[in-house]
C-alpha cells in the first residue's frame, strides 16, 4: 500500500479528514472534467445545428435535415443534463468541506489529547460489558 492510500476501514481521526479530503478533491475535479466536456458536447449541438440549416439550404433529402437536428437536440438536451450533473458534484464538494469543518471541530481536540500522551488509550467499547 503506497503512503498515499489509506485502507477503507481505517477512521481514525486523521484517516476520516484524509478521507474526506479526496472526496472533495475528486468532485472538484469532475466537476471541471464535466464542464469541459459539457462546452464540447453545447458546441457540437451548435454545429449540428448549422449543418442541418446549411443541408435544408441546399434542398437535400427532408430525412437528413430532421435527422440533424435530432443530433443537435439530443446533444443540447445532454449538455443541460450535464450542466445539472456539475451542479450536483459542485454541491458534493461543498457539503464534504461542511462535513470535514464538522467532523475536526468536533474531534481535533481529542485526537490532539490522544495522539500526544503516551500512554496507550484503551480500544473504543473497553468498559462496556
Amino acid at each position: 500500500m503506497s503512503s498515499t492510500e489509506i485502507k477503507s476501514d481505517d477512521n481514525g481521526y486523521k484517516d476520516v479528514q484524509a478521507k474526506l479530503t479526496r472526496l472533495t478533491k475528486a468532485l472538484d475535479d469532475k466537476a471541471v472534467e464535466l464542464e469541459v466536456l459539457r462546452r464540447g458536447m453545447q458546441a457540437n449541438a451548435m454545429k449540428a445545428e448549422d449543418t442541418a440549416k446549411a443541408i435544408e439550404d441546399a434542398d437535400l433529402d427532408p430525412r437528413f435535415v430532421e435527422a440533424t437536428f435530432a443530433v443537435s437536440s439530443a446533444l443540447g438536451g445532454a449538455a443541460v443534463q450535464l450542466r445539472h450533473l456539475i451542479e450536483d458534484a459542485a454541491e458534493g464538494a461543498s457539503h464534504s468541506r461542511v462535513v470535514q469543518r464538522t467532523h475536526a471541530r468536533f474531534y481535533s481536540g481529542l485526537d490532539e489529547v490522544r495522539s500526544n500522551r503516551p500512554e496507550k488509550t484503551p480500544k473504543p467499547g473497553f468498559l462496556v460489558e
